[in-house]
């Protein structure tokens, strides 16, 4: 039996997935709201945590390192000899690597897997997720995972997932304010959005940003990916973090943090992440 711990955004949109793949599923988030909508849309949701006993494997889709930590100190006593537990949520290396040590020693395996690609993607089934951590655990997984997924891939250690979406996220902050900057710029030499795309995209300076962010949720004004504001300035927040706990200046780095929290001005945590583009524009009016 599957276990599927959050049921927000991502956990839904898992639930969604795994259900129309056939998979024995079992279910629980700490909101009764959520818990209700996954009753209704016909999921096995368990009372609480000691239900997941009977799992094989169980996913985490939680919202911060923290609340991960509380969720295992409680969830790992039920978890049985040999299970996997894959969390995907955001979090931090450090905790990772914790987990995965306490994990190693009561039997079970604590895999990082981190995903990009939005509710859709996990709807859909065509999420990106990089895994750290043991290798033969994420063999024992990955038939499961592939049913998730478009792209998986295992990139080294405990902690290597995490450390890897940290950097993912803080590029996609940052190529945000900068092709932003490019627009205004672009605009003010007489050239539209659209030309200034095109351009971009055939060439070296083309990113994720450029090439799905700005046509699917920029220019149509959309602003409706299912990512907010609140957790990006949380990514960049975990980029600054882990920058300073290893002891390492990253000027650049700084300074993107820095836009993303001074547009608190304008943008609360519920906007859309790809809004900052209005901040942007806003700054050079």
């Amino acid at each position: 039996m599957i276990g599927l711990v959050g049921l927000g955004a991502m956990g839904g949109g898992y639930l969604s997935r795994l259900m129309a793949q056939n998979c024995d599923l079992m279910c629980f988030d700490a909101m009764p709201e959520a818990r209700a909508r996954a009753a209704a849309a016909g999921a096995k949701v368990a009372d609480s945590l000691a239900d997941f006993s009977a799992c094989d494997t169980v996913i985490l889709s939680l919202p911060k390192a923290a609340i991960v930590s509380a969720v295992m100190e409680e969830l790992g006593p039920y978890l049985k000899k040999g299970s996997i537990v894959v969390d995907t949520s955001t979090s931090e290396p450090d905790t990772t690597k914790r987990l995965a040590a306490a994990a190693e020693s009561n039997g079970y395996t604590f895999l990082d897997g981190p995903v990009s690609g939005g509710p859709l993607g996990a709807r859909t089934g065509t999420m990106t997720m990089v895994v750290g951590g043991d290798e033969a655990g994420f063999t024992k997984v990955r038939p499961l995972l592939e049913k998730m997924t478009g792209k998986l891939v295992h990139i080294g250690p405990s902690g290597a997932g995490h450390t890897v979406k940290i950097a993912n996220n803080l590029l996609c902050a940052a190529n945000l304010v900068l092709m932003s900057e490019m627009a205004q710029m672009a605009e003010r030499a007489g050239i539209s959005l659209t030309e200034l795309l095109t351009g971009i995209n055939a060439g070296s300076g083309r990113s994720g940003v450029s090439e799905v962010n700005f046509p699917k949720w920029i220019t149509n004004e959309a602003y409706d990916s299912g990512f907010t504001m609140g957790l990006m300035r949380k990514d960049v927040g975990l980029a600054t973090g882990l920058a300073e706990r290893l002891g390492i200046d990253l000027p650049a780095t700084r300074e993107i943090a820095a836009i993303w929290e001074n547009s608190r001005e304008i943008l609360d945590d519920s906007a859309d992440f790809n809004e900052i583009y209005k901040y942007r524009k806003r700054s050079n009016v």
